[in-house]
């Protein structure tokens, strides 16, 4: 009954989603011919509420540039950008942690985010009702779109796919159910050992049998044959057990399907297999690039907001914010390393675990120093031909060649760093001292050819030295105005920061290996993270129009330099909560487990 009313309620959120969403498409397309911020073309808007908003700003002396210079209606954009920070920066993080550990909380979770999210769509599509075009053509609309999209398709493949799997005969299901409800090993062997193999007999399908159930029977062959198995079962075994019984209704109760789950697995005869396992492999993409996603729908929407990012600063700012969010993500996934993430690769400052724990294709991914050589080798190649595009046509300037220069310096660090991460390189390396001769019958002890205990780990300084003199370089690099050139030497300096810190990390790692398949957790790397963090938030924060709205309303490089560190704090509090909630979310399904198990035994 629980479970057909959740999937009810999944429906009709997802429903109110969709009628959101289209809502919102026919207002956008009937407001895609408005004209921005001028009043020519707010006139031109056949909307009343819109004429009503181009009205009071033609009355007023100064028209606003941007949404968060218009005074009008600020209440429903206050709330709108409450609800969505809940939805997307508090709830769905959750929601995916909960997901990727299977916990039965995940579909409770991405129901709330569904309602928020559908509460601050309506709540934003109000708004833009009553308001003009500032931003004419953003691109926060339609991000936002396909990723609410994604969410609500993947919420739906996690309410289905229970349901999806194919029938088994009595014994896979007797099997499934153990597994759903584990029973003590010494009481499942029984059963199958003295049971099954007579029930298998007595208790066949329908369709084996040639004959259907039995007379007034309303239950499926498949699933008469289970209750069969267990009927049998439990006949055998009260006689020995007096609380089997009621312990067998119990079991019965949680694993016997409902209306809702007889229709459900009807969708197992629609659709074919190779759709089904699409839709999973879809299922686990989405968990694994939807916070991504989030952050790219955020930050569009900041930015249409603070109305920057237009004309040909599209190019600066798209520039800083690219970098800057990478410098970010990269912190947040040094903070991850630390707390255990990827421990299986042997990322989390831990010895490897071999092919015995992990599977063979885990084994051999390369090391995390390796991935950040290659996604410096990478920006490298690609950027040092993007630099002059904002300038594309003129003449070269002193300043573009610089940025080049920059380009060039991650193309060559990030091959170092690949080079002396290859085993093959550091083995045609040894090749000189593997090949001496012997001379004078000379045999030195075997444990001199032992390779030294750092070999297993990776120490390859290029990716922090890098990122070194990339901090140094933007700490004194020109800028136009006094703030600007501060807040490019406030995110240089953090940067700076991250390096001295993962050079303390090596050295720690090199005077005391790990021993351990858990993460050693040395504390500089908490430093590093959160120089990483910071340093790509001010980053992002350092183009063109942000800086020229700072000087605009009379702040200075203090602000954005306060504001971040406090963001960052509390961001790194939050993410250990949400990885420590996935440790207790499995921990939670494997104490049920074996708490149903033993009440079954």
């Amino acid at each position: 009954m629980v479970k057909r009313h959740i999937f009810l309620l999944t429906t009709a959120l997802s429903l109110l989603e969709v009628l959101t969403l289209a809502v919102a498409h026919g207002h956008d397309s009937h407001t895609a011919g408005a004209g921005g911020a001028e009043s020519s073309e707010i006139a031109q808007s056949t909307s009343p509420t819109n004429s009503t908003a181009a009205a009071i700003m033609i009355s007023s002396s100064e028209s606003p540039s941007s949404y968060f210079l218009y005074a009008h209606y600020s209440g429903f954009m206050v709330a709108h950008i409450l609800l969505m920070t809940i939805a997307w920066f508090f709830i769905l993080p959750l929601g995916v942690m909960l997901s990727l550990s299977h916990s039965r909380l995940t579909l409770i979770t991405r129901l709330a985010f569904l309602g928020l999210n559908a509460a601050g769509i309506l709540l934003g599509r109000i708004y833009n009702s009553k308001t003009p075009e500032l931003y004419a053509n953003n691109s926060h609309h339609r991000i936002g779109w396909v990723v609410t999209c994604i969410v609500l398709v993947q919420c739906i493949i996690g309410a289905v796919r229970p349901y999806t799997n194919p029938e088994k005969d009595c014994l896979s299901k007797l099997e499934e159910s153990a597994a759903l409800i584990p029973t003590a090993s010494k009481s499942l062997d029984r059963h199958q050992s003295s049971h099954i193999s007579q029930t298998l007999q007595q208790y066949r399908y329908s369709h084996d049998s040639g004959h259907g159930t039995e007379p007034g029977s309303s239950r499926s062959p498949s699933i008469s044959s289970l209750q069969g198995c267990e009927d049998e079962m439990l006949k055998s075994e009260q006689t020995q057990d007096p609380d089997l019984g009621a312990r067998h209704d119990e079991k019965l109760r949680l694993i016997s399907p409902s209306k809702t789950s007889y229709l459900l697995s009807g969708i197992k005869s629609l659709l074919p297999n190779r759709v089904l396992s699409i839709m999973s492999i879809f299922h686990e993409i989405a968990d694994r690039v939807i916070l991504p996603l989030g952050f790219v729908t955020i930050v569009s929407g900041i930015v249409v907001y603070g109305g920057v990012f237009r004309g040909s600063n599209v190019f600066n700012g798209l520039a800083h914010t690219v970098k800057g969010g990478i410098f970010f993500w990269y912190g947040l996934l040094t903070l991850g390393r630390w707390m255990g993430c990827f421990v299986e690769y042997g990322w989390a400052w831990n010895v490897r675990p071999p092919p015995g724990l992990v599977s063979s294709r885990k084994v051999t991914i390369p090391s995390a120093e390796f991935v950040e050589s290659f996604v410096i080798f990478l920006y490298g190649s690609t950027n040092v031909f993007l630099e002059h595009l904002a300038a594309w046509g003129e003449a070269w300037t002193a300043q573009d060649l610089e940025h080049v220069s920059i380009s060039i310096m991650f193309f060559g660090g990030g091959l170092c760093g690949m080079l002396l991460d290859s085993q093959r390189i550091r083995d045609l390396l040894n090749t000189t001292i593997l090949n001496l001769p012997s001379r004078g019958g000379f045999n030195p002890p075997m444990n001199r050819w032992d390779p030294p205990k750092t070999y297993p780990f990776s120490m390859n300084p290029f990716p922090a030295l890098i990122i070194l003199l990339l901090g140094l370089l933007m700490s004194s690099h020109h800028q136009s105005s006094m703030i600007s050139t501060m807040i490019h030497k406030q995110w240089g300096t953090l940067l700076v920061g991250f390096a001295i810190a993962r050079a303390f990390t090596y050295i720690l790692t090199y005077i005391s290996p790990p021993v351990s398949f858990l993460p050693s957790r040395p504390p500089t790397e908490i430093i590093a993270s959160f120089c990483l963090i910071s340093g790509g938030l001010i980053f992002m924060a350092s183009n063109r129009d942000t800086v020229g709205a700072m000087e605009k309303h009379g702040l200075d490089a203090m602000f954005s330099f306060t504001l971040t560190m406090g963001f960052t704090a509390f961001l790194m509090a939050w993410t250990i909560i949400v990885l420590a909630v996935r440790g207790w979310a499995v921990r939670r399904q494997q104490s049920r487990s074996s708490t149903l198990g033993a009440g079954t035994a």
